[in-house]
């Protein structure tokens, strides 16, 4: 076991855990429900979401054998038939509008045990919940070939007119039925959707009118695969098509091992619409060619260009060196659909090469990280507002409109408020544009507690601004809070004086703060201050309006203060 984590490691995969049927019911559901389930040892193994060519045994097997250098990378072949003897799948135009692409192929003389015919039906299902994303991009139907006979006719008909026995059913259903028949079915009704409003479905027809499938729902059971079945015919429907052809490339490469002749592929004409024909499976061989020194400089090693061919042949990537050793020539195999851009042979080179083998080095840039200075200036403010005896609060940044607008006596389009297009609950339907009714609310969820409750909290706000590329923007603002029996503006105006003694800006109009009577529609009238500092206005203080105090559902008088702390940074 530990040499296979080791393993699994070094060619870039994780072995999760080592378990068993038996253990995994047990940790769910407890041990009475695990009596009888298999003891049988299941490895857990991590792999990469884009190594489509790893999801099943075959593929992880061959990939490990060719990383061990105990084979060498097989070759796969695509046998095209004598004119007239292949398989043929006619798309026609109705399937426009629903699923417009089809890729098949054929395995020919397969010999299927039941781990093989088990690993084949798995791999389906995991391209189907990976790259096939839950089987709206792609489906795949996998068929008996001997049952049927072509050619292969894919078209969409209204639900009333298909009608055949489904995979494991013993009747025959229309589609309609079909679809109310697995509506129940925690596994097929997840797909329903896809095709259910739909006014025709797709399906695929032989030249006797058999259906093999209604993709991307379920096959018919006339064409079900066997343990005996020696010949199969696979067909990928979908709605994209390099998808498509990534899908069947993977099943025909991993399964056609199993062949009378292996790693050979017999190919299927696909006919479209507009008469054009294409070959499938493409099975395409691609070479890149990649410097070197590029390999090394990205992943910090210095090889030889020959070991870093050997290391990506290792790795399933053929590789030689060319033009007297200035280039590396790679051959990319048809199962390697994530290999896009040279930086991805580059990983394949350092998978090979063992990351933990890389020697550590220091970086040749040398940075020093440092805290944001308004983040900074919000931090020393906390503790010296805590030390003046307010408590901090740290509430929602999303609220109701009513809280911003209406509660504070204002018109919701005067706030310029950030709105949330679809809001789950009506708590959450703008982003905050004050602080003041946060920590009201919060005095409001409290009052209980005794008396006097002094609060402050430093937060950013979010208002509208075209300016921005994103169309708002934030201001980091300190709000504090006085509530008792009298409304303590005393109190509040002491600590505003306290924070600019402490940002050491003087009491007066030149270079300093002053605060000059105003109106503002949550203060009291005759009881509201605005504060300017460095030249600008940057907030309020004053006594409560009784409307507010109200609205919040509270019953003493309180004094607010809310200024804009960025000017000070």
């Amino acid at each position: 076991d530990e040499e296979f984590d080791e393993l699994c490691f070094e060619f870039g995969l994780e072995l999760d855990e080592i378990t068993s049927e038996k253990d995994i019911i047990s940790k769910e559901k407890g041990e009475e429900k695990a009596k009888g389930a298999s003891d049988v040892i299941l490895y857990k193994i991590d792999v990469p979401a884009n190594r489509y060519d790893l999801l099943c045994l075959e593929g992880l097997v061959r990939g490990l054998q060719v990383f061990k250098e105990r084979i060498n990378l097989p070759r796969y072949e695509k046998i095209i038939p004598a004119e007239g003897e292949g398989q043929r799948l006619i798309v026609t135009e109705q399937t426009a509008q629903i699923r417009p692409h089809a890729v098949a192929a054929v395995l020919r003389n397969v010999t299927f045990t039941k781990d093989r015919y088990d690993s084949f039906i798995d791999l389906q299902e995991k391209l189907h919940q990976n790259i096939c994303r839950k089987r709206a991009l792609v489906a795949i139907g996998t068929h008996d070939l001997d049952t049927i006979s072509g050619p292969f006719t894919f078209t969409a008909k209204a639900p009333s007119e298909i009608k055949f026995k489904p995979l494991n059913q013993s009747k025959e259903y229309t589609a309609s039925q079909i679809m109310d028949l697995y509506r129940t079915d925690s596994h097929l009704r997840h797909y329903l959707h896809l095709i259910e409003n739909k006014p025709r479905y797709p399906v695929i027809y032989d030249s006797n009118g058999v259906v093999l499938s209604m993709p991307p729902i379920i096959n018919g059971d006339h064409t079900k695969i066997s343990l005996n079945t020696r010949n199969v015919f696979i067909e990928c429907t979908g709605t994209d098509i390099t998808k498509a052809k990534i899908v069947l490339d993977v099943i025909v490469t991993m399964f056609s091992e199993y062949c009378e002749k292996p790693f050979t592929v017999e190919a299927a004409e696909v006919v479209y619409p507009n008469g054009k024909t294409h070959i499938y499976p493409e099975l395409a061989y691609r070479t890149e060619k990649v410097k070197p020194e590029y390999i090394n400089k990205k992943v910090g090693i210095s090889e030889t260009p020959s070991s870093l061919a050997k290391l990506l042949t290792r790795m399933c990537l053929k590789s030689h060196v060319t033009g007297n050793g200035n280039h590396i020539e790679v051959e990319i195999p048809p199962t390697r659909a994530d290999i896009i851009h040279a930086c991805d042979i580059v990983e394949d080179a350092a998978i090979a090469y063992g990351y933990n083998n890389i020697q550590m080095v220091i970086p040749k840039t040398y940075t020093i990280a440092n805290q944001l200075p308004l983040n900074k200036l919000a931090e020393l403010l906390r503790l010296d507002l805590a030390a003046a005896g307010f408590t901090e609060a740290l509430t929602f940044a999303l609220c109701s409109q009513e809280d911003i607008a209406d509660k504070l006596g204002m018109d919701i389009s005067a706030t310029n408020a950030v709105r949330i297009a679809n809001p789950k609950t009506a708590e959450f339907q703008v982003a905050r544009t004050t602080l003041l009714p946060g920590l009201l609310k919060t005095i409001a969820a409290n009052r209980k507690m005794p008396l006097p409750l002094k609060l402050f909290e430093i937060s950013d706000i979010v208002v509208k601004d075209p300016n921005r590329d994103v169309g708002a923007r934030n201001y980091r603002h300190l709000c504090a809070i006085y509530y008792n029996k009298s409304p303590g503006f005393e109190i509040i105006h002491g600590l505003l004086d306290r924070v600019m003694q402490l940002l050491e800006v003087p009491p007066n109009e030149e270079n300093g703060y002053t605060i000059k009577a105003a109106e503002g529609t949550a203060f009291f009238p005759g009881r509201c201050a605005e504060v300017f500092a460095k030249g600008q206005s940057i907030g309020k203080l004053g006594v409560v309006h009784p409307d507010v105090i109200t609205k919040f559902e509270l019953t003493m008088p309180c004094s607010a203060l809310e200024i804009n702390i960025e000017p000070f940074v």
